[in-house]
């Protein structure tokens, strides 16, 4: 209002004539700024008063969620009767009502996405605690050795599907029973170079070694005799079993080969001391006959046993008789051979 209008509409009043024209003027300013403070301060509280109001009914509202549009809200609004019986609520500003739903909508989400969160860390615990459960009973039949590092799936499903904490893993998403299983007996495998040098560290306090006659009982019985003997896997001790075996049976192939060789050579080292006597060794010489003239040689003495010495000579001595005897043969032959072609140079003439 300009102070000319107020003037016109007061100026008759004593009130207003009472008062100098520049008081007038300075108390008109005056109250002119105390009502539009007023004002701007009742339009404020007014603004907060709508605000809080719209905030609380969307909070009370279920059926809007983070999903919820503007257009989807003013629809739900209207039907609202908290909304709908508040008249200056309905007159609140448009930019105001859209930045409190705004804020509501960023607040739904934050809140959904916390309690997915949380269901979902619920749901993990949930599992592992299951996936914990399964992994604990595979470590049962571990210890009861049903369990070993040679172990198949196929073997040991009838006797884990029974288990109800089989079927608890099947009610989940992730690793699956069979998952945990083959982790389990990888585990087992990665585990036998350990189990291999506690094995041999118990077999060389016990000062013994796996022959080829050992059993796998007995090689069980030695290493479960010792305390760090009781945490090798069965499998890994049936693998390591196997290993020393074919290892004994090598060291013995080997050995046997050796003898064979060192066998030949003394055989054949001996044969030439036969060979070289003067007189020679004939086929049905005898060897109290010839023992005495080699019984200092070396190669002689070299061949272990008595009886081994008289084997050799008796084959030097066969060898020569056939020698002999094929000679011969070849020579009635060739004679027989000869007197007939001189028959049949007869018949002829």
């Amino acid at each position: 209002m300009r102070y000319s209008k107020a003037e016109s509409l007061f100026g008759d009043e004593l009130v207003w004539k009472a008062v100098h024209e520049s008081e007038r003027k300075e108390i008109f300013a005056d109250a002119l700024e105390f009502i539009d403070k007023r004002e701007k301060e009742n339009a404020k509280e007014l603004r907060r008063r709508n605000v809080q109001a719209l905030a609380d009914i969307l909070d009370g509202m279920q059926e809007i969620t983070y999903r919820t549009t503007w257009a989807q809200a003013q629809r739900l609004l209207i039907e609202n009767p908290a909304f709908a019986d508040d008249s200056t609520l309905q007159d609140m500003d448009k930019e105001d009502a859209l930045i409190v739903f705004e804020e509501h909508i960023r607040t739904a989400e934050k809140h959904y996405l916390k309690e997915k969160d949380m269901e979902e860390r619920r749901r993990r615990r949930q599992e592992r605690k299951i996936r914990e459960a399964f992994q604990a009973y595979l470590v049962e039949l571990h210890k009861r050795g049903e369990l070993t590092s040679m172990s198949l799936w196929s073997e040991l499903y009838p006797v884990i599907s029974a288990d109800p904490r089989f079927d608890a893993m099947l009610k989940q998403s992730g690793s699956t029973p069979l998952d945990l299983f083959k982790f389990y007996v990888e585990d087992l495998k990665s585990q036998y170079g350990q189990d291999r040098r506690v094995i041999k560290e118990i077999l060389k306090e016990l000062n013994t070694t796996v022959e080829v006659g050992t059993s796998f009982d007995q090689l069980c019985k030695w290493v479960l005799s010792n305390e760090r003997g009781k945490s090798v896997d069965p499998g890994n001790m049936k693998l390591c079993y196997n290993s020393l075996v074919e290892k004994a049976e090598a060291k013995e192939k080997e050995q046997e080969r050796e003898e064979a060789r060192k066998r030949r050579r003394h055989e054949t080292n001996f044969r030439n001391i036969l060979r070289n006597l003067v007189p020679p060794v004939e086929p049905d010489s005898r060897w109290e006959i010839i023992r005495p003239k080699i019984e200092n040689q070396e190669a002689f003495i070299a061949v272990e046993t008595e009886q081994l010495r008289e084997k050799f000579f008796n084959d030097y001595t066969q060898s020569l008789a056939e020698a002999c005897g094929h000679h011969h043969s070849s020579s009635k032959k060739k004679k027989k051979e000869k007197k007939k072609r001189r028959k049949e140079e007869v018949s002829y003439f």
